[in-house]
């Protein structure tokens, strides 16, 4: 092979190489949709958001961690997927919430109304629920305290009109 030939060839692949990172650069900044984007980015961590009525509203994947909610109305509202981390929700309206799979870790809900409230597949870890109205509530495969769960179960009553369980059914409740 002469001298030629090889810069020829050396060439060649240089060229392919730079044409590949240029098409890749241009895919880049072409593509305006990150590959990891949420549809809902909402947040409103550290927010005060005390008496704010949020009845009746799609609130898919939002984020509320350390928010101050007290008296807030969540009524009829969807939470699924929500994170609720160290929120305060202190006589808060969540009567008929979807909080399917939501994270309500280390959240405050005493004195709150939680009639009818889906909290199925939920982690309620470290959560209280003080002198709160849990009256039909479906606690199905959620993740909570066992001291929690007997508390619960000491008030356990009613029978959710979306899921048909009753709440002691879904607390495991003896």
């Amino acid at each position: 092979m002469t001298t030629y030939e090889f810069m020829k060839k050396i060439l060649l692949r240089f060229s392919s190489s730079v044409l590949i990172l240029i098409l890749a650069w241009l895919w880049i900044i072409i593509n305006p949709k990150p590959a990891f984007a949420q549809i809902n980015t909402i947040n409103y961590n550290n927010a005060s958001l005390e008496h704010r009525d949020f009845s009746h509203i799609d609130l898919t994947g939002v984020n509320f961690v350390a928010a101050e909610m007290r008296g807030a109305n969540f009524q009829g509202a969807n939470l699924t997927n929500t994170i609720l981390t160290k929120g305060v929700l202190v006589k808060a309206n969540l009567q008929d919430v979807n909080l399917t799979a939501a994270l309500v870790d280390r959240v405050t809900l005493d004195g709150a109304n939680i009639k009818n409230a889906i909290f199925t597949e939920a982690t309620l870890t470290r959560s209280r629920f003080y002198n709160a109205d849990i009256t039909g509530a479906d606690f199905t495969e959620a993740l909570i305290n066992r001291y929690q769960v007997s508390l619960l179960c000491e008030r356990a009553d009613g029978v959710n009109p979306v899921t048909g369980l009753s709440k002691r059914d879904s607390l495991g409740c003896r």
